[in-house]
C-alpha cells in the first residue's frame, strides 16, 4: 500500500505541516503501508528541509525503515517501511 501526501496548499502554515506530517505517518503504521510518499514541493528546499528534519527526530525515525529523496524529481521524498 502506498500513501500520499501534497505539501503545496500548507506550505506556509507550520502547525498544518507538522499535523500533515504526523497524521500521515500515524496513518502507515496503522495501515501497514510499505511507502508513503511525500511531496514539498521544488521551491528553494526550505520545506523539504523541514520534512526532513521531522523525519529525523528520533520518536519518528523508529517508525519507518528508511527515506529516500527521489533523483529524478528533487520535489518528492519516499518513507519506506518494513513490517515484520
Amino acid at each position: 500500500m502506498k500513501l500520499k501526501l501534497d505539501l503545496h496548499e500548507i506550505f506556509n502554515k507550520g502547525h498544518d505541516i507538522d499535523r500533515a506530517l504526523r497524521g500521515i505517518m500515524d496513518e502507515a503504521v496503522a495501515k501497514k503501508a510499505t511507502l508513503v510518499e511525500i511531496i514539498p514541493g521544488k521551491g528553494s528546499g526550505q520545506l523539504k528541509k523541514r520534512v526532513l528534519r521531522f523525519l529525523d527526530q528520533k520518536d519518528v525515525k523508529q517508525l519507518y525503515h528508511r527515506v529516500e529523496k527521489d533523483s529524478k524529481n528533487f520535489g518528492r521524498l519516499f518513507v519506506h517501511f518494513r513490517w515484520k
